[in-house]
């Protein structure tokens, strides 16, 4: 993929868009996860160096296309502010003459970071207007926001026609990582897919069921893939739409050669509660009235067998309800058992990223994506709006 590098560019003295994806969570108005900040600081930091002056665009959760406080950008501006040691100022406004004012009072080196991008509307309709407002902050684009680059919004698409437009370092790492991953994987590749929903997941399989050598099943998706094949499964999580389509990918993959595992047995209980009865049963073992929390120790076992043979392991979504500790030895037992091999590691998606961060071994993955979304989209073959938009047509 031909992206645009920033490494041999002139920036000194040039006003640079730098969409970033600042989206961190927020409680008390407080930061309490920088990681995705943390991310992006060797593009800010390559930038500062070259005497960039740089104006920082991201978005905070879901504002609904108004100003409201709940996702303010300040705390992150606080939290942002203590990781660099450039001088960092803060813009009330995305657009309009007094955003502008300050991107152009900016000195070589320093920093403007705006307010939350989704404060307008405008921002994820890629309206033309407010891409002509955003460009008229700077003299160049760069998007370093992987995690939206499958939206075409206006600061992730549409001002990358306006303006000189690259790629930042770790939009580059990522589709490094990510293609290489799809198109050259040293074998055995070993896929672990997990999270709730199968509905969320199953472009990502289908497109995974031809090209990995074992694909380990977990979390409350598993329980659609047992239904399919007359396993019962009391009251645990089931889409039905979502039941014929799981057994014929099981039944591909057999076909494919490929080792499809799912659970041999669980951890369930009474109810959805932290303080709920449990019990550890075998996969015919899930009582009526009864739900699956977590994969049992035979398939933790099972799957740390296949993670240990490994080369090559990519990992999204948690195997069981890991936000109660009761119901978190599946995922944290994985995420140790990915940790230790020697394996080319890739970790993508929220929990399965608290997951090794919780477990301490997140320095030992050897790439953690901060796509989510974008992540799958790519996985699942889909044409990225944020990147195709860099991409450097051939002469």
């Amino acid at each position: 993929m031909n992206l645009p590098k920033i490494e041999s560019e002139n920036f000194k003295g040039k006003r640079v868009f730098l969409r970033v994806d600042f989206n961190v969570p927020v409680e008390n108005g407080k930061t309490t996860d920088t990681t995705r900040i943390e991310k992006t600081l060797p593009t800010i930091e390559l930038l500062l160096q070259k005497g960039a002056r740089v104006i920082i665009g991201s978005h905070l959760g879901r504002p609904k296309g108004k100003p409201d406080p709940e996702f303010t950008m300040r705390p992150v501006f606080e939290s942002f502010s203590k990781l660099t040691k450039a001088k960092v100022l803060f813009s009330e406004n995305v657009i309009g003459p007094k955003a502008v004012a300050l991107s152009k009072e900016l000195k070589d080196g320093e920093i403007l970071l705006l307010e939350n991008l989704r404060y307008h509307k405008e921002e994820e309709e890629n309206e033309k207007g407010f891409c002509k407002k955003l460009a008229e902050l700077a003299d160049v684009y760069i998007n370093d926001a992987f995690g939206a680059a499958h939206r075409a919004h206006a600061s992730t698409e549409g001002v990358a026609h306006l303006l000189p437009a690259f790629a930042g370092l770790l939009m580059r790492k990522e589709i490094e990582m990510l293609s290489g991953l799809l198109a050259r994987p040293e074998r055995p590749f070993v896929a672990i897919v997990g999270g709730s929903k199968v509905s969320s997941k199953f472009a990502i399989l289908k497109n995974l069921s031809d090209k990995v050598d074992h694909l380990l099943i977990g979390g409350g998706m598993s329980y659609t893939f047992l239904k399919s094949r007359a396993v019962p499964i009391g009251n645990s999580l089931f889409e039905k739409e979502f039941e014929s389509q799981a057994f014929q990918l099981i039944d591909r993959a057999g076909v494919n050669g490929i080792d499809l595992q799912i659970p041999v047995d669980h951890v369930i209980a009474d109810k959805f509660d932290a303080n709920a009865k449990t019990k550890n049963v075998d996969k015919m073992g899930i009582l009526d009235g009864w739900m699956a929390m977590d994969i049992g120790s035979k398939t933790i076992d099972n799957y740390i067998k296949v993670i240990k043979d490994a080369k090559t392991i990519l990992w999204n979504g948690p195997m069981g309800v890991f936000e109660m500790d009761k119901f978190a030895k599946g995922t944290i037992e994985i995420a140790k058992a990915v940790s230790k091999s020697k394996a080319k590691t890739i970790v993508g998606g929220g929990d399965s990223i608290a997951a090794v961060n919780k477990a301490g071994v997140a320095d030992k993955i050897t790439h953690i994506s901060t796509g989510g979304g974008a992540s799958l989209e790519f996985l699942e073959g889909k044409t990225l709006p944020g990147v195709a938009c860099l991409v450097k047509k051939e002469d």
